[in-house]
């Protein structure tokens, strides 16, 4: 068995990083669907009439299934029994479908279809749903916003089972390793998915000079057929270490409720679930309207048409140099020589400006925002590796939640000051969005490692789930409260870059002075009862 487990491939550095490149990859291609009509909300207005509760309605959609029908706690008990391989490769499957429904319904062939003339007459009172306000659907919403939402709906299932299931197969390659480096590592490229769908899901939305919506979501297809492809790959990848290794990979031990009761009395994985759902609900749904809140904020003039700034070759030269950014500060990070690593970090701020100046020149609010995960490329390794060798993992959460309060007031509060000056409002835009992206770095690098040591290894599976379902509450909520608050304190504002983005932005702020005052109470759990949240993954 010792000369197995030697030759397993988990025990080879670049093997296990391979299986997590395919992890990551699938990843990064459902964040970039995830957030595909968030850079063109306000064409999504022109072009198909959703107004801010429509759009803040049809986001929220996405984890609608996974917290009323519970199908996140069926989603871990499905990983427990029938484990990684099976559950990764069902997830692909189920996103690919659900963005296909998606993609139908913003198409030009949903307009005046029959099916359009059933949404628009059907769906507008859900018994029971509408009784306790939350139904996914409300009268006078647009057909092609409830059709959206259905498919967004079933992405979001396929999506959430593959994140659950993302953190299980990390666990069990890295697991005794470089756990909390790999899993920040994860994110850091799944989060590049951010930047890539803003840049690209305009670009596709204007391309040719000829707007139509749905070949942005068409893009978000076709990459969710890839990470399909990635979590196949995976699958035989992961069945040969099991060979190797003699592991079983489904459990021999049918899933009994007892092992939730088990979850949930522990305190330390309640206060890290809330964590998690306070801090991710002040982040994802804000990303659905971040292009529009800079927008709303910024004094941005479109250059002249036909020049070089406003033609679409500089979409893929921008891109091209956030790749460069993005690659050179995360591979610094594993460089022993001292030139070599501070030649790439070098390279990489020098890119960063280059990138920066070059979404000035656009005047584009989506290629600012685009700059949101550069940061964390850079500094998510440094964190995981000092989670894995130092612990610390409660005070970077700490850390994340004051960093995430300071953002969301400076948009709300100095932004606007700077509302009709160009550069200053830029700049102070650029900083903020890149200082949230690196406080978003520290829940992968500290939270999602904290996990197994508050759980048996038998019911990792079932854990994570029990924390995504209850993070999805959040972000099933806040994209729609966030519409609502918008549409109540802009009554009368018809054009889509005039809102005022200030309560919103409050309420996601008390969200991280929520997270931070919880931060603080899972120091002091983690000292009193000993959970080990401070000490490092790898024992010295």
């Amino acid at each position: 068995m010792t000369q197995a487990i030697k030759k397993s491939l988990r025990d080879s550095a670049a093997m296990r990083w391979t299986a997590l490149l395919l992890l990551a990859l699938a990843m990064f291609c459902s964040y970039i669907f995830m957030d595909i009509l968030s850079p063109i909300k306000d064409l999504m207005q022109t072009e198909r009439g959703w107004d801010s509760l429509a759009f803040g309605t049809m986001q929220g959609s996405e984890v609608f299934l996974n917290v009323f029908v519970f199908f996140l706690i069926f989603a871990g008990i499905i990983l427990d029994k029938m484990g990684v391989r099976f559950t990764a490769v069902l997830s692909g499957a189920v996103m690919l479908v659900g963005a296909i429904v998606k993609w139908y319904a913003v198409s030009d062939s949903f307009i005046g279809s029959g099916l359009e003339t059933w949404f628009t007459e059907n769906l507008n009172y859900i018994p029971l749903f509408d009784e306790l306000g939350v139904s996914p659907f409300y009268e006078g919403m647009p057909a092609s916003a409830k059709l959206a939402a259905c498919g967004f709906m079933i992405f979001g299932c396929g999506c959430e089972m593959a994140g659950i299931t993302v953190s299980r197969g990390i666990v069990k390659w890295f697991k005794g390793r470089e756990m909390a480096l790999a899993m920040g590592s994860e994110m850091a490229l799944a989060r590049l998915g951010v930047a890539t769908c803003m840049i690209f899901s305009p670009f596709f939305a204007k391309l040719g000079g000829n707007v139509s919506v749905s070949r942005s979501v068409a893009f978000g297809v076709v990459l969710l057929c890839i990470a399909l492809i990635m979590f196949v790959v995976y699958f035989f990848m992961d069945r040969k270490l099991d060979h190797q290794t003699g592991e079983a990979e489904e459990k021999d031990d049918p899933f009994k409720i007892s092992d939730l009761g088990q979850i949930l009395t522990s305190s330390g994985f309640w206060l890290v679930a809330l964590l998690c759902v306070l801090y991710y609900s002040a982040i994802f749904p804000f990303q659905k309207y971040a292009v529009n809140m800079l927008q709303c904020n910024l004094t941005l003039t479109p250059p002249a048409e036909g020049s070089f700034w406003a033609s679409q070759s500089v979409t893929i030269i921008q891109f091209v140099i956030m790749l460069i950014v993005a690659a050179c500060a995360f591979a610094s990070n594993f460089q022993k020589k001292a030139s070599l690593k501070h030649g790439l970090l070098g390279l990489s701020v020098v890119a960063l400006i280059v990138y920066c100046y070059m979404g000035y020149m656009r005047q584009s609010a989506e290629s600012i925002f685009a700059v949101f995960p550069l940061l964390a490329m850079g500094i998510t390794p440094i964190l995981g590796n000092y989670v894995d060798h130092k612990g610390k993992a409660a005070t970077m959460l700490v850390l994340g939640s004051l960093l995430l309060i300071g953002c969301h007031l400076t948009f709300a509060f100095v932004l606007p000051m700077f509302k009709g000056s160009t550069v200053g409002g830029i700049i102070v835009a650029y900083i903020t969005i890149l200082v949230l992206g690196s406080s978003f770095s520290l829940v992968p690098a500290s939270l999602w490692p904290s996990v197994p040591k508050l759980v048996d290894a038998k019911i990792i599976g079932s854990a994570y789930a029990l924390i995504f379902w209850i993070q999805n509450i959040g972000l099933w909520l806040f994209p729609l409260l966030i519409g609502s608050v918008l549409e109540k304190t802009n009554e009368g504002v018809t054009d889509p870059t005039a809102f005022d983005y200030t309560w919103p932005l409050v309420m996601l702020a008390c969200l991280g002075v929520a997270a931070l005052i919880l931060g603080l109470i899972l120091k002091v759990v983690d000292r009193k009862k000993g959970i080990g949240l401070e000490e490092p993954n790898i024992k010295e």
